[in-house]
């Protein structure tokens, strides 16, 4: 049961964009459709789905501002769906649901990359005000992703070395360092990154194009090729 009490707002979260993008993954349909009402009029750009196989594909072909994620889910259930949104290089911030409030339910989620978790039944004034704080953070911190030896600014397409300047990237080049450097211990293979950052094209070179594009402007190291496998995140 959800109760309310004041209507909040998105207030300054909001995206330069539009409306904040929040993907919602529950099963209780009535549940659902009540949360996605009030969330749409709380100002959010809300996405919908009912089991955890649907969330996995909604979240790895789109791109969100928050998660909002049923603990117990059909087909991918919610700890193993974080798991697997973190290992594809998802960073938005995750927000799970549970009817399940024992500490230990809650570290498991939270270890699974999750940042915040609420226990059914809860009052829709502080799921709200929760997700306001979890989009404020990430705001704050979302357009620069630390590289070890620099960061990358996505809003300008600009890795900042700390011992050679500045170097402009092109939007591919961006998108496809942001996703290995998003899970630097993470290995992807040739054919997930070419369905992460290059679904649209029929190319078969695409990412070892572009892993040389990058090696060519950051050098050699800062995309690793691990053999058999894939590439993994290096060093700048």
């Amino acid at each position: 049961m959800v109760d309310r009490h004041a209507d909040t707002g998105v207030e300054a979260a909001e995206t330069a964009a539009g409306a904040p993008r929040l993907l919602l993954v529950e099963d209780d349909r009535r549940m659902a459709g009540l949360l996605q009402r009030l969330l749409t009029g709380e100002g959010y750009d809300v996405t919908v789905v009912h089991d955890g196989q649907a969330g996995l594909h909604q979240g790895l072909s789109a791109r969100f501002d928050l998660l909002v994620l049923d603990r117990m889910l059909p087909a991918v259930e919610g700890v193993d769906l974080v798991r697997r949104l973190r290992s594809r290089g998802v960073v938005a911030p995750i927000l799970l649901l549970t009817a399940r409030g024992e500490p230990e339910d809650r570290v498991t989620g939270l270890d699974a990359g999750a940042e915040d978790y609420l226990v059914k039944p809860f009052d829709l004034d502080e799921l709200l005000a929760r997700l306001r704080a979890l989009l404020r953070r990430h705001t704050d911190t979302a357009d620069v992703l630390d590289l070890g030896g620099g960061h990358l600014d996505l809003a300008s397409r600009r890795v900042v070395l700390d011992s050679a300047g500045a170097v402009d990237l092109s939007a591919r080049e961006c998108e496809l360092l942001q996703v290995v450097a998003g899970s630097p211990r993470r290995v992807f293979g040739r054919e997930e990154l070419r369905a992460l950052v290059f679904a649209e094209t029929d190319s078969d070179n695409a990412v070892d194009t572009y892993v040389y594009y990058l090696r060519r402007k950051l050098g050699r190291d800062v995309i690793r090729t691990v053999r058999g496998l894939g590439y993994q995140m290096g060093a700048v």
